[in-house]
């Protein structure tokens, strides 16, 4: 996926998934100038654009406007964010969602493997894998026949070894195929809204230790649109002085955005780390809050 900057000649509106690169540069740039809360002219004099060709840039993406955008990362809404949030993992749980979590509309229903499959190393598993299209960039979808296992983000075409390579090492002993026909489908209902449905479903396959699939069924517990700290995490598996291993086990989440470790912040409101990089955990945050705001949440 080659970036190039907006002409003139743009007329036509680029698809969502197509948008990315572009979407990149701009909360790229949007970060590294915040304090100066840059215009739409700075921003699009960056991009090689024209303002109007910005505007509506970011608002297909994400249903926000540039400024909105920059105002959703700041750190006083990161802090909003946080807000009762142990309360939130409370009243989920309360709901019955600790055992089948639902992800905003994108419903999902997930099984763990046991632990003497993950002490093997994925020996006997078979995954499918392959690259898609996404909002967020090239997404790696790995799938065995009972479900997604992994999910992945490259910023293009040059990082995709780096990225499988980073993957396959968490399951060293697995078979790995490449067949973009068996994981497209999951793809497909993943990255599309309009097929979110509590009647099919995305059925996950979590791979890990029983410490990490707990973090990582907790975090299915969190909403769009809000956010917890590796401390309210901590709280809620019952381990309140162990918000440092339950940081390694987020940072170690296969799915991303489906188990949503994007919206873990640090107890102060920053944004803390994320392993596919800072600007696309602005991305994914900005993307959500642009959702929520679209349906009235």
């Amino acid at each position: 996926m080659q970036e190039r900057a907006m002409t003139s000649e743009d007329h036509g509106q680029p698809a969502e998934r197509d948008a990315y690169p572009l979407i990149r540069r701009a909360i790229e740039y949007l970060s590294e100038h915040r304090l100066e809360q840059p215009d739409l002219t700075a921003l699009a004099r960056h991009l090689e654009a024209t303002p109007e060709q910005c505007q509506r840039l970011f608002k297909q993406w994400c249903g926000l406007s540039p400024k909105a955008f920059v105002q959703a990362l700041t750190h006083a809404h990161a802090r909003s964010l946080l807000e009762d949030s142990a309360s939130v993992l409370s009243a989920a749980h309360e709901v019955g969602l600790s055992g089948s979590g639902r992800l905003h509309d994108l419903f999902v229903t997930h099984e763990a493997m046991t632990p003497g499959e993950v002490k093997r190393g994925g020996d006997g598993l078979e995954i499918a894998y392959g690259f898609h299209p996404s909002p967020f960039g090239l997404a790696l979808v790995m799938a065995t026949a009972r479900g997604v296992a992994g999910l992945a983000f490259a910023d293009d075409e040059q990082e995709r070894a780096a990225v499988l390579a980073d993957m396959t090492q968490r399951w060293p002993k697995a078979s790995y195929r490449q067949d973009e026909n068996a994981t497209r489908p999951h793809a497909e209902r993943i990255f599309d809204p309009t097929r979110w449905s509590a009647e099919q479903p995305v059925r996950l396959v979590l791979i890990g230790t029983d410490f990490e699939v707990k973090v990582w069924e907790t975090l299915l517990k969190v909403p769009m649109g809000r956010a917890v700290s590796y401390a309210d995490l901590a709280a809620e598996i019952g381990k309140p002085r162990a918000a440092r291993a339950v940081g390694s086990a987020v940072g170690r989440n296969p799915i991303s955005f489906v188990v949503p470790c994007h919206r873990v912040l640090r107890g102060d409101g920053s944004l803390g780390g994320y392993h596919w990089g800072l600007t696309r955990k602005q991305a994914l945050i900005g993307w959500e809050l642009g959702r929520c705001r679209t349906a009235g949440g």
